[in-house]
């Protein structure tokens, strides 16, 4: 069996458009909890707890084990709560 050798600019060109498309997608991930936060507020509100005010660490531990919309943005929350420097 023989191998196809590929051209040597047609191999740059196929790098620089890999390259470009990483670039790309590395600038979207960077942006995905932006993108991620539909209904800010929200948690506060189901959790009837003024925006004003910090979600309580024992409310949000038991909102992450609640089935649903609310379990999935209390486990965001902590997620979030745990990138913060």
């Amino acid at each position: 069996m023989a191998t196809k050798k590929m051209n040597p600019m047609s191999a740059m060109k196929k790098a620089s458009m890999h390259h470009e498309k990483a670039e790309h997608h590395h600038k979207e991930a960077k942006k995905f909890i932006q993108s991620a936060i539909k209904h800010p507020g929200l948690l506060h509100k189901e959790l009837k707890v003024p925006m004003d005010k910090k979600i309580p660490e024992k409310k949000l531990a038991k909102a992450a084990k609640a089935p649903g919309k609310l379990g999935q943005r209390a486990r965001f929350a902590e997620t979030l709560k745990g990138m913060k420097k």
